[in-house]
């Protein structure tokens, strides 16, 4: 019984020091050479600051001037990321899509006339899986390009190249959608076309 004890303790003595510590700090060293960016977090810089990160959604509801990210159980909070659990049947749930549906219309009709409730794309009213999701679709910042270009007072076409420019394609070339980062995209928009001298 003495031996099995000791061999036992043998065990967790090494186990613990191998997979609890040796291990970890070699998969954290090896992430920090070959891509230290995305182990920490895909942190994007503006002047120096960290202005966010490249793989998690931010509000910018209340700057018209901005491209909108979409819709978030957990306002944008990185720290509790889920998304509303409803189903396609539920009462809540399409009431949290008409009010989305119709915060959406008002925000970019005025700027785009043809723009109605059929052409909405999915992504402008649900939330994502995460709550976070960093990206829209082409559709969605393509109808949004309008109002970036008559509120900055810039061509639409200028806008539209730099959708062309932020939208990254399928992973792997044949998995999911294209999609636009828009984080990235409103910092290129500041760049391209600042605010009255201002960078968010």
């Amino acid at each position: 019984m003495k031996r099995d004890l000791t061999t036992s303790l043998i065990a967790v003595i090494v186990l613990t020091l191998v997979l609890g510590l040796a291990y970890p700090l070699a998969v954290t060293g090896i992430a920090q050479v070959v891509f230290p960016g995305k182990a920490n977090g895909s942190k994007v810089s503006l002047d120096g600051r960290t202005v966010g990160s490249s793989l998690i959604g931010q509000d910018f509801k209340g700057m018209p001037a901005y491209f909108q990210s979409r819709p978030s159980a957990t306002e944008y909070a990185p720290d509790v990321t889920y998304f509303g659990n409803v189903g396609p049947n539920s009462v809540e749930g399409r009431e949290e899509v008409r009010e989305n549906l119709a915060a959406y219309l008002a925000l970019n009709k005025p700027y785009d006339k043809s723009l109605s409730r059929d052409s909405v794309p999915v992504d402008a009213v649900t939330d994502s899986a995460s709550g976070v999701d960093p990206q829209i679709s082409e559709a969605n910042a393509r109808i949004q390009a309008h109002r970036i270009a008559a509120v900055r007072g810039i061509p639409l076409a200028k806008v539209e190249d730099l959708i062309s420019a932020h939208t990254d394609g399928r992973s792997l070339g044949v998995l999911g959608e294209p999609g636009v980062n828009v984080l990235r995209l409103n910092i290129a928009l500041d760049e391209e076309a600042p605010i009255e001298g201002k960078r968010r």
